[in-house]
């Protein structure tokens, strides 16, 4: 008869200080928020940054968040980001988790010099949320590209 020990899958890996622990999800929130953040702010006026849709023109055209402009995350570049004010944060959101546009179009926007962060959840969550929406389909658009 063999005893096996077992291992914890766990802590095999030891968890960091709470020092690091705390300095990495400091970093982590500092480029990300999410759909209640972002709803919360804009129903209480707290909307000071800009809010970007870089799904296509299609997309954005059938459904998105009030007050988000266009700008798909393939044509972020100087010329298309010109006009923005470097000082304000923008915040940019695509379908949702399985797509990484917001990602693409975060890496171009800080690329540029522009602080940004990426809305966890994208539109899926947004409309999972019971959030408004508008556009030619507004709410009966489809949930993925």
């Amino acid at each position: 008869m063999t005893i096996q020990l077992l291992q914890s899958l766990v802590l095999e890996t030891p968890a960091a200080s709470p020092e690091q622990t705390h300095r990495h999800y400091m970093n982590k929130l500092s480029v990300e928020t999410d759909v209640a953040d972002v709803q919360y702010d804009m129903q209480h006026g707290l909307n000071d940054f800009l809010l970007i849709d870089v799904r296509s023109e299609k997309a954005y055209g059938e459904c998105h968040i009030p007050g988000a402009i266009n700008l798909p995350s393939r044509q972020i570049n100087e010329g298309t980001t010109a006009a923005f004010n470097k000082e304000q944060t923008i915040v940019v959101y695509c379908w949702g988790p399985a797509c990484n546009g917001a990602t693409k179009g975060a890496a171009r926007l800080s690329g540029l010099g522009f602080k940004v962060k990426e809305m966890l959840g994208g539109i899926e969550y947004w409309r999972k949320e019971g959030n408004e929406v508008e556009g030619t389909l507004g709410a009966g658009a489809p949930l993925v590209g």
